[in-house]
């Protein structure tokens, strides 16, 4: 397993007055607990950000003062400045009151990320499953936990790991599994111009890693409908 931390931090404390000295009263506030999922936000400078993507340019030989490209360098500060800036969001969970013990798999969740190396797109879609253990997960957090960990400088191996512990250090399931497919532009644009080229990686935990049957059941239903 990975070791690079698990950045997405969970907190917040339990919405509205609740008596938890009894235990309905803890058992309600349990219930109404929505965590708050925070990445540290980059700090972004948007000016210096433009007058050093113009420099870029310039120094690339490109025309940033004709009419087509006078805007550019501003355009460009601000899709760096959203491809690598992610939003928090509520982990919302809820418990497992009908003791659902069936894998749940959310397929084809859309990944856009930016490759570490030379600062160029990747994109794909990522395949997330989980057995759930005592709570179950809001299943649009868990393309959330995606989005959170793509929008900042990343490979495609670690990217898959860290949604993987995400979900299972704030979710506790008693497995996770995490297939991701994406097409690296510095390696289809550049260099070899492989262009079709896919990678795919997987992080498993849990059941879902040492059981075989439970691994490729989530394997087989990701690969579904032409994906991974």
């Amino acid at each position: 397993m990975s070791s690079a931390p698990v950045e997405g931090r969970v907190h917040g404390p339990v919405q509205g007055s609740v008596d938890v000295t009894s235990t309905d009263g803890f058992q309600a506030a349990l219930a109404s607990w929505r965590p708050r999922v925070v990445h540290e936000p980059p700090a972004v400078d948007l000016a210096a950000a433009e007058r050093a993507a113009a420099e870029l340019l310039v120094a690339l030989g490109q025309p940033v003062d004709s009419p087509g490209m006078a805007e550019t360098p501003r355009r460009m500060a601000h899709a760096f400045a959203e491809l690598l800036s992610p939003e928090p969001f509520d982990f919302t969970t809820f418990p497992n009151t009908e003791g659902y013990d069936e894998l749940v798999l959310v397929r084809h969740i859309p990944l856009r990320s930016i490759c570490e190396h030379h600062m160029l797109p990747f994109v794909g879609v990522a395949h997330v499953g989980y057995l759930p253990g005592q709570r179950i997960l809001g299943l649009s957090k868990v393309a959330r936990v995606v989005e959170l960990y793509s929008r900042r400088p990343q490979t495609q191996e670690r990217l898959t790991q860290q949604v993987a512990d995400h979900l299972q250090l704030h979710l506790a399931p008693r497995g996770v599994g995490v297939v991701v497919e994406a097409e690296h532009t510095c390696m289809s644009l550049r260099g070899i111009r492989a262009s079709g080229a896919t990678t795919v990686t997987s992080a498993m935990l849990g059941a879902l890693r040492e059981d075989p049957s439970s691994r490729a059941e989530l394997l087989a239903l990701a690969r579904r409908g032409g994906a991974a």
